[in-house]
């Protein structure tokens, strides 16, 4: 295959993706996943990768400017994975691995302690499964290794949703440890892997502003933020969640953490309970609001409505808190950038009338590394603001 060449200025800045309409020809004889070489227009190599005839994004680079890939580089990625997890002190529960960021494209996994779970995104990490579960076991020596490969992303790349158990067994539930709290994660049935380790740092982070405040934690999920908002000192914790199970899971997790009774979990819809604030029909009123909804892009096309959506929640949440109130705000998709997604908050500060002062700007926790040259690697976006 060969690179256009309107295509290298892209290529030159270090993008580990080639997308179909900068190849010269899209073979599509070609078997999906296929690891196949890249050419430069003069003939020199450009790399080699995964290459998909059906997708969009043709090519998911492995290595640059070279044809040659180690037999072993599954197992030899994933090392480097796990050494880079182990230098920040969260190897035991964490993302050992993040697709592109670490050199595998496609490849995500979660670690629970002994209990593994993966994510296959590419077709070119689905017909590698079988070295990466035993690079998984001789690196990880886990009790299971789980593939949930329902994500969405897989019918982008022409693959069938499906979930197993590929080694050992899988325990229903995993205990984590995470920022001195203990969470019982669901092994199956739950969001993304079972835990949203990209907001570990982001919990941290505002264990010093819950104190004496009355929070209302929206899209509870587990309940992470409200059990650490309890235990951080917090006059007053409410945690909503549109799920049952979810609701359940997070009461589960408040009795683990000794703040069973401190936090008030309900299942509610959380645009519902926005709307009841902002129209003063609640009993009690808190001064700090969580607002951490799933990720709401699935494409591009879908990007102006999620931002109204964004625009709206935040506006009703900074127009119910009073002055000197806080507001913890979240987006999870790449879609948005960074510079967006605080323009977005501005202007529903601007709508609800209410000036806002931006405390801290975030992201996604470090075992989620962002590659400087691959802007798409970075997706979690998070916001403090003060109601002023």
């Amino acid at each position: 295959m060969k690179l256009k060449r309107e295509a290298l200025r892209r290529r030159a800045l270090g993008h580990a993706w080639i997308f179909s309409n900068e190849l010269e020809m899209v073979d599509t004889s070609i078997a999906p996943g296929t690891i196949c070489g890249l050419l430069y227009p003069d003939g020199k190599p450009a790399g080699i990768g995964f290459f998909n005839p059906k997708s969009l994004i043709a090519v998911r680079l492995l290595a640059q400017n070279t044809l040659e890939l180690p037999a072993d580089f599954i197992k030899e990625r994933l090392a480097a994975a796990l050494a880079y997890r182990e230098t920040l002190g969260v190897d035991r529960a964490c993302r050992i691995c993040f697709g592109e960021s670490d050199g595998l494209p496609g490849l995500v996994v979660d670690r629970y302690g002994d209990s593994v779970v993966v994510e296959l995104l590419s077709a070119g990490m689905e017909l590698l499964k079988a070295e990466i579960t035993a690079a998984l076991i001789d690196l990880l020596r886990p009790r299971g290794i789980f593939y949930k490969n329902t994500h969405q992303f897989r019918e982008l790349e022409g693959l069938k949703s499906y979930e197993e158990t590929a080694f050992g067994t899988m325990p229903e539930t995993a205990e984590i440890e995470e920022n001195g709290l203990k969470y019982r994660i669901p092994m199956s049935g739950g969001q993304k892997t079972g835990w949203y380790f990209d907001q570990r740092e982001n919990r941290a982070a505002l264990v010093p502003f819950f104190a004496g405040r009355r929070v209302l934690d929206l899209h509870t999920y587990l309940g992470a933020f409200a059990i650490t908002a309890a235990r951080s000192g917090a006059a007053a914790v409410w945690g909503v969640d549109s799920s049952e199970k979810a609701i359940e899971a997070a009461e589960e997790n408040a009795a683990l953490n000794g703040v069973k009774g401190k936090v008030i979990f309900r299942k509610e819809k959380a645009e519902r309970l926005l709307e009841a604030l902002e129209a003063d029909q609640l009993p009690e009123k808190p001064d700090f609001i969580l607002l951490d909804p799933p990720n709401i892009v699935r494409n591009k096309k879908y990007l102006p409505q999620a931002l109204k959506m964004l625009s709206r929640m935040a506006g009703a949440a900074l127009k119910a808190l009073p002055k000197g109130g806080y507001l913890a705000v979240s987006t999870c998709s790449h879609h948005i950038p960074r510079g967006i997604f605080v323009e977005t908050l501005s202007n529903a500060a601007a709508k609800a009338g209410r000036r806002a002062m931006l405390v801290e700007l975030r992201g996604q926790a470090k075992d989620h590394p962002i590659l400087i040259s691959m802007p798409e690697t970075e997706y979690l976006h998070f916001a403090l603001l003060r109601v002023v």
